[in-house]
């Protein structure tokens, strides 16, 4: 019997929410480093620098970056549901292994090994909502998607502060490493690939698209300045909230998490609820172009005033402004991915999707060792908020004068 659409309506939003769930146990594993950076013990560990912490840090960021573009022809080629499921299968295998990590190098070389093998998650996870779920709705299924990279964070701080108190830095990465395991239990039972549920996008498949002609438009360019931009100011966060929060304002490792969590929790609310508001929009009849992008450089421009906290003398207002402006970012978190969809053909998404988290992570890379090495050169955390300042005003730029319909990707 065919499914009814109330059925298949139920299942779409299934695989968003287990593709989600997914998504917050990948930052789970890839945050939970930096919390053990700010630890003492952990330090002492290893004798690490400033320089290094930077180095751990980033590394991640390289494989995963490099990878990107491999693993958006992945997912066009094979499809979401086994690819997804090896990559998981290993990273959890590898989180797990730095439990056993005695030197710098080998801490080097596993977090190059996670990084390596999480990249399928964002190439894959956004084909599958191009393909399935429609424009009207885009925006939500992208902002749940997206809480969980937002949750993540939240959860990890929480979890690996408690988990070291309780096990040590070692019992923690062997906890979360092999607890995530069970995610594979219902990833195996329940997701399937889909197809292309609409007119539009069975037609646009049949067209060609290569790198060359996704590159000679304008607005592949701004995307990919504008998402540097956002996710260079992410992934500091990401990397080193943690220690500005513990260095610079002197609080407890459990203040620490609890803010940290507090911050990427409100980023997530604020994602969902934007998202849902840009879909209302949309369906009432705005331009869906004009409200994702006013909706993306607002959450930029909101997040711009992290540089207001750090300049202050006062710990409760740089704690403010660390959380607010963190929030704000979710305005982006929900629309700017959707507005890469709008503009780009379904044909290539994986691809596309890739190129675009490649130049996320290339700021991954980027941030964490740039903070590093200015907090070592200069002694504080003033130089790294100033160049994230003017790193998101770039965004801001970018987003406005070069992604636009006028410039959409043509097939050869």
């Amino acid at each position: 019997m065919k499914p009814s659409r109330l059925e298949l309506n139920w299942r779409r939003w299934a695989m968003v929410f287990l593709l989600s769930i997914g998504f917050t146990i990948a930052y789970i594993e890839r945050t939970n480093l930096s919390i053990a950076l700010a630890t003492t013990e952990f330090r002492s560990a290893f004798s690490l620098t400033d320089a290094q912490r930077g180095l751990l840090n980033s590394a991640f960021f390289w494989s995963y970056a490099l990878l990107q573009i491999p693993a958006g022809y992945a997912a066009d080629r094979f499809g979401v549901r086994r690819p997804y499921a090896i990559s998981f299968l290993i990273w959890s295998l590898v989180s797990a292994a730095t439990s056993i990590a005695t030197s710098f190098y080998q801490l080097f070389a596993l977090r190059l090994l996670l990084g390596a093998s999480e990249a399928i998650v964002t190439p894959a996870s956004m084909r599958w909502i191009a393909l399935n779920i429609p424009e009207q709705r885009r925006g939500t299924a992208v902002a749940i998607l997206f809480a969980g990279a937002k949750v993540g964070p939240a959860l990890g701080a929480d979890l690996s502060v408690r988990l070291i108190a309780s096990s040590g830095w070692e019992g923690m990465f062997v906890i979360l490493g092999l607890g995530s395991l069970v995610f594979l239990i219902p990833w195996l039972l329940f997701f399937t690939d889909g197809s292309a549920s609409n007119a539009e996008g069975i037609v646009e498949t049949r067209q060609k698209y290569s790198l060359s002609a996704l590159f000679r438009t304008p607005m592949m360019y701004g995307v990919l300045i504008g998402t540097g931009a956002y996710n260079y100011f992410v992934y500091f966060n990401l990397t080193w909230l943690p220690a500005y929060f513990v260095e610079r304002w002197s609080l407890s490792l459990l203040s620490m998490g609890a803010f940290t969590a507090m911050a990427f929790l409100g980023m997530a609310v604020v994602a969902i609820l934007s998202g849902a508001l840009a879909d209302w929009l949309i369906r009432r009849g705005h331009d869906s172009v004009r409200i994702r992008k006013l909706f993306t450089m607002a959450g930029l421009a909101i997040a711009s005033t992290e540089i207001v906290g750090s300049l202050t003398t006062s710990r409760d207002a740089a704690v403010f402004f660390a959380l607010v402006s963190l929030a704000g970012l979710g305005m982006t978190t929900a629309n700017y991915w959707a507005l890469t969809q709008t503009l780009t053909p379904p044909a290539a998404i994986g691809r596309i999707s890739g190129i675009q988290n490649c130049a996320a992570n290339l700021a991954g890379a980027v941030a964490p060792a740039a903070t590093g090495w200015l907090i070592q050169s200069t002694g504080s955390y003033d130089a790294p908020m100033r160049v994230i300042l003017v790193v998101l005003i770039i965004g801001l730029a970018a987003f406005g004068l070069l992604v636009r319909r006028k410039f959409r990707p043509i097939p050869e």
